[in-house]
């Protein structure tokens, strides 16, 4: 899981754009595709594998960021006339595009997932089709994995089906112009059944003892010429939206189990000592978590919008780390198979123009529902593909924390000198000196040198910042 969200809404200063120029090139990120890719791209788009099956009938809608283009995914909710709901989830078909073996193949495995940094992503794929032919788009008519989900009346899974099909989503929702239809009850049905689907996924959720995050994201504001760092918290309609992405990736694990050949998203259970750690961290917090209490059910308690409850859920995320991608085949399916977080089998399936692994495991959700062999390029590619998604996962978290640590010191360099409120929610073991504040306004988390005094974990403080120099020096506060 990413330490934070970040976005930023407004050009940066001179100082900050120079800084994540020059992170781009320490950490190697790859810029313009190559010729090569390029006009095998645009070929590609041109001339896509078109399945037989037409379902441009169904009224697809998206929810996505405003100013998204690579839409992966696009959905129709209905009521099912026996009882219960289906789900149409339609995932864009990168493999309908992009040949095994081939170039764009190729630079796909390099780059392994998109990287989203505050000025600019680097793409999976060139945009001609991960914003163009191959992006769910609305008006698009594109090749899609049509997953057909029917749920029971308590939102169950009782029948799932994929299938290649051609699909035309007809509305582009963003969050909160989709959570303000629902509140205002003007929504159409297949959205306004989000609201009823979302939460009895929900409530499944916490009868398996799984867990959602609700990060808040950090966003940089310009007001007036000046740069501020604030939360945003998710909405409702954020948590419904992951539901049916979760709904996806379990329904697929479970094809592929059943197939005996696939790769799975695991996690097992957190370690005792990682416990206990945030455990004092929300203890610093003035978070109380009894011990009959669970993870999973504190989690749920908090309100992203309480900064001490922002703070906390951020360390959280610690728990999460550690997911893996395993394969396999000849039904040998791992030990243990699930994901803690889900608390279920899970495989990442639902965004393949911006994750490289998702295009393999719809190949193998497609085969398995067919009854068919999985694609020899899929099956050749099992043993490698984790080790290549984790050398791209390692530096999409590695150039989002080193990006939010310049746009702290970048939007915080001005200050130095002035005092802020704060809360210690860390202290270092060994150097009691050394620790971790949160301060609620501006949204910054930073690290704090007492010079030979213990900080109060817990505790409020109030600090003056001494450092910030986007590219050389991170946010660094002293005790005021």
């Amino acid at each position: 899981m990413p330490r934070r969200h970040l976005h930023v809404t407004a050009a940066a200063d001179a100082p900050l754009s120079a800084a994540l120029r020059a992170l781009r090139t320490d950490l190697g990120l790859p810029e313009a595709f190559s010729p090569v890719v390029l006009a095998e791209a645009e070929a590609a788009a041109a001339a896509p594998h078109l399945p037989g099956y037409d379902a441009t009938d169904i009224p697809f809608f998206t929810i996505d960021p405003p100013t998204s283009r690579d839409l992966d995914q696009a959905m129709h909710l209905a009521r099912r006339p026996e009882g219960g709901y289906r789900v149409h989830y339609a995932i864009a078909d990168v493999a309908a595009f992009v040949a095994p073996g081939g170039a764009i193949d190729a630079e796909a495995h390099k780059r392994v997932t998109t990287l989203y940094l505050p000025d600019g992503k680097v793409p999976l794929h060139p945009a001609v089709l991960s914003e163009g032919a191959a992006s769910l788009l609305p008006g698009n008519t594109a090749p899609a994995l049509l997953w057909r989900i029917d749920l029971d009346a308590d939102g169950r899974q009782v029948a799932v089906d994929v299938r290649r099909a051609l699909v035309r989503s007809r509305t582009k929702l963003d969050y909160a112009g989709a959570q303000a239809l629902i509140d205002a009850g003007t929504a159409e049905e297949p959205l306004a059944l989000l609201a009823h689907i979302g939460p009895l996924r929900e409530q499944l959720e916490i009868e398996r003892g799984g867990v959602s995050l609700n990060v808040p994201e950090q966003e940089v504001v310009e007001t007036g010429g000046t740069y501020t760092l604030h939360y945003r918290a998710p909405l409702p309609v954020d948590g419904w939206n992951a539901q049916i992405s979760l709904l996806t990736g379990m329904a697929a694990a479970d094809l592929m189990i059943a197939a005996g050949t696939g790769v799975l998203r695991t996690l097992p259970p957190a370690p005792d000592g990682a416990v206990a750690r945030l455990r004092l961290s929300a203890k610093a917090l003035g978070i109380d978590w009894p011990h009959h209490v669970s993870y999973a059910e504190l989690i749920r308690s908090l309100d992203p919008d309480n900064p001490r409850h922002a703070a906390f859920l951020q360390d959280a995320t610690s728990l999460l780390r550690g997911s893996d991608y395993t394969p396999f085949t000849g039904g040998h399916v791992p030990t243990p198979a699930v994901h803690a977080a889900v608390a279920d089998e899970y495989t990442h399936c639902t965004a393949p123009l911006r994750r490289l692994i998702d295009r393999y495991t719809g190949e193998l959700s497609l085969a398995a529902a067919a009854g068919t062999a999985p694609p020899e390029w899929v099956l050749s590619a099992l043993d490698t593909l984790p080790q290549d998604m984790a050398r791209g996962t390692k530096l999409a978290n590695k150039a989002e924390r080193e990006s939010v640590d310049i746009v702290e010191a970048a939007l915080m360099s001005h200050r130095i000198g002035e005092t802020f409120d704060s809360v210690v929610i860390d202290v270092q073991e060994h150097e009691p000196d050394v620790g971790t504040v949160h301060l609620p306004d501006p949204a910054v988390i930073g690290r704090v040198e007492a010079d030979g005094a213990p900080l109060p974990l817990g505790d409020p403080l109030r600090v003056r910042l001494t450092k910030a120099d986007p590219g050389r020096a991170k946010v660094l506060f002293a005790p005021a």
